[in-house]
């Protein structure tokens, strides 16, 4: 089957689209402010073995369409070889017509390594051969890949206790502007055992006895994360979030207990998250970052699962509409002290569309739009989740203003989604023009355009 309607029209069904897209879109620069990228690949310019390390092995939605399809674990995540798992996942593309990944891998394939025809069973081993030739390349390595994208800044998910200074060593080698995002869920983490010994990694120098200790040590690595370029935090607002005030007097106590080996009630840890929750953020704030908050994930579903692909193996689900009250509550809580650091809401839930993008305008008393509705995300990411997103930012918040894409992807192939997000984003502005609904001036728009690509979120996110 040709690859024919992967053409340079693609998702463009008006002529103002085309013209938008083809005039202001297409090769524009990719900035991608939240990603799972590995900076040690971007160090060492890592060159794949072949094309299933590049395009199956680390990708969560490729895996999860292969168990809905029926694969056996073991040629997904398990020990059978590389060659194997991609065989797997091309008897399964055909099958996934109307979901995203047809699009993306269609996509990936004809413009990155020249294939016109849709992967299958039948043709997967000539593809294996074909796409591993390129990958001897140096025009194939990482950062070569990156560049052929148009990618100009990233910014990786990094947990506290990573070593951020390899991304400086990343932007050298690479010529792309390559900085961490603190992932802080882990210092939120107050389960026992786990997290008693995860305090010995966070000040392995000196012992922490005390809540005070504790938010020391935590200000030391967001100053290490900072002296790296930092701009970003991110938190993972699961389906069970809750926020309360709490006093300090009332959570050092409950802190002190889970030193001493005892397991507080639940509401006690609440408090407790709670609290070091607000501390973080407003140190985000008093640092001039950005607060990403991932709001309305279900993650905990399949334990057979999760034990045998790990915790981020892809088979969480959206969870229910976000505890608006509990999210007012925190966001009010560092509004009241003018300690709000600029934030995107993401959600999970796309019923929270509208709540989430009319929330952005009841922050930001001042001369900067503290809030911004992030970008369609994770099960959102999709030409109908896309267009949702653009509806309600259009309907409800300020749609010129939006901060664009980002891929949220462990894998480099995946940057062509910045593409694919620009074309609905084009064919939704050009539908406008077609209908009378914006005017029929291109400069207009086509600016327009170019700043929901990049330019918005290279001056909010990243002051450039």
């Amino acid at each position: 089957m040709k690859l024919d309607f992967i053409s340079d029209d693609f998702l463009l069904e008006t002529s103002q689209a085309r013209r938008l897209f083809h005039e202001y879109a297409s090769g524009a620069p990719v900035v991608d402010y939240h990603n799972h990228l590995s900076v040690k690949e971007m160090c060492t310019d890592r060159q794949y073995d072949d094309i299933g390390q590049l395009w199956v092995s680390e990708d969560r939605y490729k895996h999860r369409a292969m168990r809905l399809c029926g694969i056996d674990e073991r040629l997904i995540t398990g020990n059978s070889s590389s060659y194997e798992k991609f065989m797997a996942w091309c008897s399964v593309l055909p099958r996934l017509v109307g979901n995203p990944l047809f699009h993306w891998s269609c996509i990936e394939m004809k413009k990155v390594f020249g294939v016109d025809e849709l992967p299958s069973a039948d043709n997967a081993d000539e593809i294996w051969k074909h796409c591993n030739a390129l990958l001897s390349g140096r025009e194939y390595t990482t950062n070569s890949i990156l560049r052929s994208f148009g990618v100009v800044r990233l910014s990786t998910s990094d947990d506290i206790l990573d070593d951020v200074s390899l991304h400086d060593r990343a932007s050298e080698a690479s010529g792309i502007d390559v900085t961490p995002s603190l992932r802080a869920d882990s210092a939120l983490a107050f389960d026992g055992k786990f997290f008693r010994a995860w305090l010995r990694k966070l000040s392995p120098d000196s012992t922490i006895v005390s809540l005070s200790d504790y938010l020391v040590a935590l200000k030391s690595h967001l100053d290490c994360f900072a002296s790296h370029s930092c701009v970003l935090a991110d938190h993972a607002l699961d389906n069970a979030f809750r926020f309360v005030e709490a006093d300090f007097s009332e959570v050092s106590e409950t802190f002190g207990r889970l030193l001493d080996c005892e397991e507080p009630d639940g509401e006690r840890i609440v408090a407790l998250k709670s609290f070091v929750l607000g501390f973080l953020a407003r140190e985000y704030a008093r640092r001039g970052w950005v607060m990403q908050l991932h709001i309305g994930a279900e993650r905990w579903t399949s334990t057979r699962l999760r034990e045998a692909a790990g915790p981020a193996g892809g088979f969480a689900c959206p969870g229910n509409s976000v505890d608006l009250k509990s999210l007012c509550r925190f966001l009010d809580s560092l509004d009241r002290e003018n300690l709000l650091p600029k934030t995107i809401l993401y959600t999970l839930n796309p019923t929270d569309n509208a709540m989430l993008a009319t929330l952005t305008g009841s922050f930001g008393l001042g001369d900067c739009q503290k809030l911004q509705f992030g970008p369609a995300w994770w099960y959102n990411d999709h030409k109908c989740g896309i267009m949702g997103n653009l509806a309600a930012l259009s309907s409800y918040s300020i749609l010129f203003n939006s901060i664009g894409m980002t891929t949220d992807s462990r894998t480099i192939l995946s940057f062509s989604r910045h593409e694919y997000f620009r074309r609905i984003l084009c064919n939704f502005l050009g539908g406008m023009i077609a209908r009378g609904e914006l005017p029929d001036d291109f400069e207009f728009v086509g600016q327009a355009v170019r700043d929901i690509s990049y330019r918005n979120a290279d001056k909010w996110v990243y002051n450039k």
